[in-house]
């Protein structure tokens, strides 16, 4: 690959009457990438560290930036059962699948409805439960720089994003993070960021490998909603990061993608 050439790129799909944005990058096996509520991040240190063994798709959620918004989208099922119609649509099914917080949720709905559609899963630090200890960061209190410095143990340790952490943040790069934001609130406003049944849905989830990474000082969703996923998903196994906040991907990258690939592989 040239000096300075994307190792990804934008497709269109339509999926239900909605032109769905994926971004898309990589070799090998395909690998279902779910963002969180505040948009996709972007194409980070960890999605190159694995682009010569995977596939990545990345969807833009509907209401969440570039792709549109369904109108006909109530809550997070109702994103999990459009992303389960775009799997058969793409004929992606059964498919390695990872999430991360809102992303985790989407995911883990789509999972209660239909566990066949992934061979693994990981959720990194999904909301969709309410956690027995602590809450879930009310982040509509606060603007979306606050919120983003509230997912991170330490915003100094994160130069992945310089612009976000701590520099200055283009109109545009506050706009995207608004649009998410309001979208999230539409979806998952009341309750807020979970789902009362979600935890009893996923009982029937059985002999789906599933990896559960949360980071231990998670300041956004608490980890001990990881335990209530873990022994909801017969099987589940989690796995804890030390000085580590909302964001393993980006706090602690190379012990995520070590995790992930031994799982994955």
């Amino acid at each position: 690959m040239a000096e300075g050439e994307k190792s990804w790129r934008e497709e269109t799909v339509r999926v239900d009457g909605t032109d769905l944005i994926v971004v898309k990058g990589g070799a090998g096996r395909p690998l279902l990438i779910l963002h969180d509520e505040l948009g996709y991040p972007g194409w980070l240190k960890w999605n190159r560290a694995l682009e010569k063994r995977r596939t990545m798709l990345a969807p833009l959620h509907p209401g969440f930036g570039r792709t549109a918004r369904a109108e006909w989208m109530r809550s997070i099922r109702d994103l999990a059962g459009f992303y389960a119609t775009y799997l058969r649509a793409q004929n992606l099914a059964p498919i390695d699948a990872i999430g991360f917080s809102l992303g985790g949720w989407i995911a883990a709905e789509m999972a209660a409805c239909n566990p066949s559609q992934f061979r693994r899963l990981i959720l990194v630090a999904p909301a969709g439960i309410r956690p027995p200890s602590g809450d879930i960061l009310d982040f509509f209190q606060m603007m979306a720089p606050q919120q983003v410095l509230a997912s991170v143990r330490d915003p100094k340790n994160t130069a992945e994003f310089p612009e976000l952490y701590g520099g200055p943040m283009a109109p545009e790069q506050f706009e995207a993070f608004e649009e998410a934001r309001a979208e999230t609130a539409r979806l998952a406003w009341a309750p807020f960021m979970h789902n009362p049944s979600l935890p009893h849905l996923l009982a029937s989830v059985a002999d789906l490998p599933t990896l559960l990474l949360w980071g231990r000082q998670d300041a956004v969703v608490p980890p001990s909603a990881g335990e209530v996923y873990r022994d909801a998903i017969k099987g589940a196994r989690m796995v804890t990061f030390d000085a580590c906040g909302h964001r393993p991907e980006i706090e602690r990258s190379a012990d995520f993608v070590r995790e992930v690939e031994a799982f994955l592989e």
